[in-house]
């Protein structure tokens, strides 16, 4: 699980506009993923989070807490939006939408802000989100699952939400 010392996860800080938005994409895609291991890597081996009400520190804690988060939340489909960036930070907007094992949709509203060391991990993560219950017929984040959501599948913003 751990990644080697010289890794390095591209795009790298200072960001610009262009390189914030694919680092977001990125994260988006390996986070449709539902692999704690591969989206753990992505982060500092001692990254700090927020998530909700919920503070964690290292990857074997993030593995752990999306291993169960993903157990719980079936068919996640996940958009993410950049917000802001400067330096090495970037703020993003998100979306996601879920079931429980009972057949309730969710959609989550949420935001992030991330700060990266040098080698482009990321150290530190605060996450807000609110969950609103939906109908099925209300989903709109229907690609194929597994999988990152499709180049030419509208972002957030094309979604009007």
């Amino acid at each position: 699980m751990t990644a080697p010392a010289d890794a390095t996860r591209p795009p790298l800080p200072p960001f610009t506009r262009e390189s914030a938005a694919l680092k977001a994409r990125k994260a988006e895609d390996a986070w449709n993923s539902r692999d704690p291991e591969r989206v753990s890597l992505a982060y500092t081996p001692d990254s700090v989070w927020r998530n909700r009400s919920t503070f964690l520190r290292g990857r074997p804690a993030i593995v752990a807490f999306l291993a169960d988060k993903w157990a719980r939340e079936l068919d996640y489909r996940l958009i993410k939006e950049l917000w802001a960036f400067e330096g090495d930070r970037i703020a993003v907007r998100f979306q996601y939408e879920y079931r429980t094992a009972a057949g309730d949709w969710f959609r989550a509203y949420g935001n992030e802000m991330w700060e990266f060391d040098e080698a482009g991990l990321m150290r530190r993560r605060e996450a807000s989100i609110n969950d609103v219950p939906i109908k099925a017929a209300d989903r709109r984040f229907l690609w194929p699952r597994p999988g990152p959501r499709p180049d030419d599948y509208p972002g957030l913003t094309e979604l009007g939400l």
